[in-house]
């Protein structure tokens, strides 16, 4: 059989970004996990780095399957908006209509997870995003103790506004901006409505859910236990992987153990 009976590939409709700064161990497991499923189905990876001038950013220029983006000092940034900027500067690039983020500390060990993720987009017409607005799956009794005490929070603090007391301010008790360890986003859609990730001083991603629902298009949610079916992610793993927290800081801590059994899962 000669090459041109062979079956074409179909190029997906979808790309992946990732922003990478300072992790070099959890970016290598990242991508480790991504690249045979990419490479075979031809999935453009745009990885953008936020000048980590470490080893994470030797191991992506290593790499030939993924299109690396060097992004100059951000200088006094805040993290989030160096993180929201990066995810900009991909968006520019990318051809494809859909755009799945994805954090470094995000292991997807079923790539059918992309796929789902996209039919849930494309079934219905007008879907701005698909994606979680939990960053962890804490199983229903967790959830539900979790949403009841921010559900009293919120009251009673509402309660001693109303009463002249003194209060810290109300934060809505439930979620509901999708979280970008894992979203998919319709990048033709914002580009035709000329809006990107980093909009304000917001979580990237934020006021863009806003202006999409405002508009009038939908955002789907998926449920945690749906979600992390084919993958695991680690709360706040970035920032502990940086050293940002300190070494004897609780999220540090869980970041370390974490790690530890993940690589015991990759390694088997």
């Amino acid at each position: 059989m000669s090459q041109f009976d062979l079956p074409a590939v179909t190029q997906p409709n979808f790309s992946l970004v990732l922003v990478n700064y300072k992790t070099p161990d959890i970016t290598r497991m990242c991508l480790e996990l991504l690249r045979q499923h990419v490479q075979a189905q031809r999935i453009p990876v745009w990885v953008v780095d936020n000048d980590s001038s470490d080893a994470s950013l030797d191991y992506l220029r290593s790499l030939d399957w993924i299109n690396l983006i060097e992004r100059p000092s951000p200088g006094k940034e805040a993290g989030h908006i160096a993180h929201g900027k990066a995810l900009d500067m991909a968006l520019e690039k990318v051809e494809t209509d859909y755009l799945f983020l994805l954090h470094t500390d995000t292991f997807v060990y079923d790539k059918e997870v992309f796929a789902m993720m996209l039919r849930e987009c494309t079934k219905t017409p007008g879907i701005a995003a698909v994606g979680c607005v939990e960053q962890i799956n804490r199983g229903v009794v967790r959830d539900t103790w979790r949403l009841t005490s921010r559900f009293c929070k919120h009251y009673v603090r509402r309660a001693k506004t109303s009463l002249g007391l003194r209060s810290k301010e109300p934060k809505p008790y439930r979620e509901t901006h999708l979280k970008s360890f894992c979203t998919l986003w319709n990048a033709k859609l914002m580009k035709s409505r000329g809006l990107h990730f980093c909009m304000d001083d917001r979580v990237p991603g934020y006021t863009l859910q806003d202006r999409m629902t405002a508009l009038g298009y939908g955002i789907k949610l998926l449920a945690p236990r749906k979600i992390f079916r084919y993958l695991d992610h680690i709360q706040a793993g970035t920032v502990a992987a940086a050293g940002t927290y300190g070494k004897n800081h609780r999220r540090t801590k869980m970041y370390q153990a974490t790690l530890k059994r993940f690589e015991g899962q990759t390694s088997a």
